[in-house]
């Protein structure tokens, strides 16, 4: 990976712990077109997207079924307006990045 190359001490795209230490790690694996990791938020590429949402605990506890935990984008709008954005903790939980 060039970008790798190009900035040893602070980027590696190598898994292990050890060597990932004090680095940013690229996780170049996520590339495949049959993972499914993206952001929260956003619509899957499917015949009918779904969006990656933030779930409180008491939702994922109850849960029975996968469609309990299946949002539409109009869902997930309904959501936020009556949750507001579950996901803004984690913008205040911030690890520090080297460099």
């Amino acid at each position: 990976m060039a970008f790798e190359r190009e900035t040893p001490g602070l980027v590696t795209a190598t898994m292990t712990k050890a060597h990932r230490e004090n680095r940013v790690f690229i996780d170049w694996s996520q590339n495949n077109p049959a993972k499914t990791t993206i952001t929260p938020y956003s619509l899957r590429g499917r015949d009918e997207p779904t969006a990656a949402t933030p779930a409180t605990w008491d939702e994922v506890r109850g849960c029975r079924k996968p469609e309990q935990l299946t949002f539409t984008a109009d869902d997930v709008l309904d959501r936020v307006q009556a949750l507001g954005d579950l996901f803004a903790p984690a913008g205040r939980h911030r690890a520090a990045l080297p460099g």
